[in-house]
């Protein structure tokens, strides 16, 4: 029988696991509803990987319980399960990695995600950022709203700054959450 510290310390660990899966999947839900600026940064590709580490997650703190819960004798369970956290730890490596990469290259990035939206949408950006075109008021800008004024728009500064800052803001976070935060215990036990 393990000791109390032990299975206190593995308890713990195991609800760390299932809030994890918890965080990952209700975000991927959550995350689902429309939002201006957080769709421009959140693809449903993103989502769909955020729901499968959580649902990973879940089914290997599933697969814990089960191995804690066989008879000593057996090690079958625990062979298991640490390879199960194996997997969940590459799978948030590469995942967590993605987003790092994607990072690395902001600007040139979401100018492509810029050039990909429709002009209902730029215009609404442009109206939240008080801005006209991604890089200047003349690369790529809708001339509604503020940029209307073609005097205005030729002064305005692009939208890659505050794009680019919400972007940063957001996808350091999620990397953080995931490449940082994860849950990545391997159980040893000797026999």
């Amino acid at each position: 029988m393990p000791s109390k510290t032990l299975t206190g310390v593995w308890a713990g660990l195991d609800l760390a696991l299932l809030l994890a899966a918890a965080i990952c999947i209700g975000f991927s839900v959550v995350w689902r509803a429309p939002d201006l600026l957080r769709d421009l940064v959140i693809s449903d590709t993103d989502l769909n990987a955020g729901l499968g580490l959580g649902i990973m997650f879940a089914i290997t703190f599933v697969i814990s319980v089960a191995a804690i819960l066989t008879p000593k004798a057996t090690t079958g369970g625990l062979k298991s399960l640490n390879w199960v956290l194996i997997a969940d730890s590459v799978a948030t490596v590469i995942i967590g990695s993605i987003v790092w990469f994607y990072t690395l290259e902001e600007r040139k990035n979401f100018s492509e995600v810029w050039g990909e939206q429709n002009q209902n949408t730029l215009g609404r950006i442009q109206e939240q950022f008080q801005c006209c075109g991604y890089y200047n008021g003349t690369d790529r800008a809708v001339n509604t709203g503020i940029c209307a004024s073609e005097t205005f728009a030729l002064n305005s500064t692009g939208c890659v700054g505050a794009v680019t800052n919400f972007a940063d803001y957001t996808l350091n976070n999620v990397f953080t959450s995931v490449r940082i935060g994860r849950p990545s215990v391997t159980v040893a036990v000797k026999f």
